[in-house]
């Protein structure tokens, strides 16, 4: 059997992509390995309906939606390489099955990398976060601190003056931040350091007080760093696709990539906000262009739609 597409992670994006396009009687394969990047988060928001939710009982939500077409076949397995082939793609999963697809969606998205600091790796999704939009509304009017050494650190902390007006902004030793941009945050009260942070101390993944090199500490109860972000997917080298800056998928509007038949979604190809309604609104948004092309297919070549389930 040849899918008509073959959707690679489970995540917002993938299973979004996967119901437009089971809704579409597309013949689809959603292969996840099920180890979701937010799988540290307790709860996701500011997706309608479903504000708050564990991302445990929205994957599952999702697939029971999604699995209710008979158009969608879910592989839980890691897939090891996807190369090009004449009628499409052949996908090979970690059991060593061998699927085909004339289209393949990537929505793999991306994997973090903390500070090497002590206690943030225990403190993450806890008390600190990356993404203001999720979790400042649940750190108002707290004691905060921004570290970050990424050149949106000035970006950041004028976001979070709106969550909470206590604040410290480290850049961990770097000089990210102009003369002039530290001055318009101190002229706010806001607090800047260039020291590096030497821990940060807590109990239960509850963030109390950080540490910095020269010995000193302040209080604080939660804050945001800006991890590292690298291409999740450790496949698909053989396809030769062009990258973007992040080294992900570089893809046009519509999630196309440089070689034919190749789309991502998300994170895979934005690096951009990891908001769970972008990500899915990403995934629907694409799916229509896939099966677009897919139409195209059909008529321009001649193809059939031997695929469409009963």
């Amino acid at each position: 059997m040849i899918y008509d597409c073959a959707i690679i992670g489970g995540g917002p994006a993938g299973l979004n992509a996967a119901l437009v396009l089971g809704r579409a009687r597309r013949s689809v394969a959603l292969i996840d390995n099920n180890r979701p990047r937010n799988a540290v988060t307790h709860a996701s928001h500011g997706f309608l309906t479903r504000d708050g939710v564990t991302p445990s009982e929205f994957r599952r939500i999702a697939y029971e939606e999604v699995l209710g077409y008979p158009s969608v076949t879910h592989y839980p397995q890691e897939v090891i390489s996807v190369r090009t082939v004449p009628d499409g793609f052949e996908i090979i999963t970690g059991t060593g099955e061998s699927l085909h697809a004339r289209k393949v969606l990537i929505t793999t998205g991306l994997k973090e990398i903390l500070p090497n600091i002590p206690g943030a790796q225990e403190m993450y999704g806890q008390s600190l976060f990356n993404c203001p939009y999720c979790d400042g509304w649940e750190l108002r009017d707290q004691p905060l601190i921004v570290v970050s050494e990424h050149e949106r650190l000035h970006h950041l902390a004028k976001l979070l003056y709106g969550w909470s007006r206590d604040l410290v902004v480290c850049t961990n030793g770097s000089h990210v931040l102009t003369d002039e941009q530290k001055q318009q945050l101190t002229a706010r009260g806001i607090i800047v350091t260039e020291q590096q942070v030497a821990a940060f101390h807590g109990e239960g993944g509850k963030l109390q007080q950080v540490e910095f090199t020269d010995g000193s500490r302040i209080e604080r109860t939660g804050g945001f760093l800006t991890p590292a972000q690298l291409p999740q997917a450790s496949f698909g080298e053989e396809l030769h696709y062009e990258k973007n800056e992040l080294g992900g998928i570089k893809t046009d509007e519509t999630g196309r990539s440089s070689v034919p038949g190749l789309f991502a979604a998300g994170e895979a190809a934005s690096g951009g906000s990891s908001q769970l309604i972008l990500s899915a609104a990403a995934g629907s948004l694409i799916a229509v262009h896939i099966n677009h092309e897919l139409s195209e297919d059909t008529f321009s070549k001649g193809e059939s739609n031997e695929s469409i389930p009963v």
